[in-house]
């Protein structure tokens, strides 16, 4: 109970930052807030159970409403062009990441958390394959803050791009959807160029979401190997990603009302600000320290790549 007090307090005040700091998306926020506890000492020895619940618990049922903004409609309306410039980015980034990490000489657990981050939808996506490696805490609070970091830069620094690059709205929707990191941070980051870029973004970005089923269920696949004994093996797909994929087959019959889904989002929201508030919390400065500079330039490299490929690519089918 402690620290699910402390969770829902940094969550409101997540929000509330948020609320004064426009393009600051609650989930970032949210990070922010989590890693001050951690940093300060708050979270005492009491308050580590909740903390851990939220960042474990919340997140699963987060990611599960999630698939409830994806609408197969409307990532058909995106045409093949676009469907194959999302899956070669995510591809590209996936393995060039953790290509790139163990020739760095990095883990490839922590690789494999920063790869998942940068190609999916950040934190929610680390979270996610967590389970699945056998990374320690320092190593997910280091993946989680890469995407945090370079996913904010993405709201500043690709908005400045988009003229220079002479991108229409419809480009630079794709490209912002296909290469920032969390939902939250798409919207931030497209919402400079107005609605109608917003509108391509999220559902890039969603169809970006949708590839973490295949992305889990690899890993875990990978990880089944002949040395496991079979109770010890990993489930191909986590039951949460089977209520994602179960989400996004509810939405398909029409059943829901817009007025639900529009509930249904506001509470995935907080759920998911509320999980990064326990993630955050484990984003402690001296544990980072201990790992070095590798991380950062291992997360620098996988924003170049997971923003270089899909740039190639909406340059080369949408413009």
């Amino acid at each position: 109970m402690p620290g699910l007090v402390l969770v829902g307090l940094g969550t409101l005040a997540a929000n509330a930052i948020s609320s004064t700091i426009g393009p600051l998306s609650m989930l970032v926020a949210a990070v922010i807030v989590g890693a001050v506890i951690g940093n300060l000492d708050i979270a005492a020895d009491a308050a580590a159970p909740g903390l851990r619940f939220a960042a474990r618990r919340l997140l699963r049922v987060g990611v599960v409403l999630l698939g409830l903004r994806l609408s197969l409609g409307d990532v058909a309306a995106l045409g093949i062009p676009t469907l194959v410039v999302v899956a070669t980015t995510v591809t590209a980034t996936f393995f060039g990441t953790q290509w790139l990490g163990r020739r760095m000489g990095l883990s490839p657990s922590l690789s494999l958390l920063v790869a998942t981050g940068f190609s999916i939808c950040g934190a929610s996506a680390i979270a996610a394959v967590e389970g699945s490696t056998d990374a320690d805490e320092d190593e997910v609070a280091a993946a989680i803050g890469l995407v945090t970091l370079f996913g904010s830069l993405a709201i500043v620094v690709l908005p400045l791009l988009a003229g220079p690059l002479g991108l229409s709205d419809i480009g630079f929707g794709t490209w912002v959807g296909a290469s920032v990191h969390d939902v939250a941070q798409v919207v931030a980051t497209a919402a400079t160029g107005g609605p109608a870029v917003v509108a391509v973004a999220i559902v890039v970005k969603l169809t970006r979401v949708a590839l973490l089923a295949p992305i889990v269920a690899g890993v875990n696949l990978n990880r089944r190997g002949p040395s496991l004994e079979s109770d010890q093996r990993p489930p191909l797909l986590p039951l949460f990603v089977v209520g994602f994929l179960a989400m996004i087959t509810l939405r398909m019959t029409g059943l829901l009302s817009t007025a639900t889904l529009a509930q249904a989002q506001t509470v995935e929201g907080w759920l998911l600000a509320a999980a990064l508030v326990g993630l955050g919390s484990g984003v402690r400065i001296d544990r980072l320290r201990r790992l070095g500079v590798r991380p950062l330039v291992l997360g620098g490299l996988a924003w170049i790549v997971v923003a270089g490929f899909s740039l190639v690519g909406v340059l080369l089918t949408v413009g």
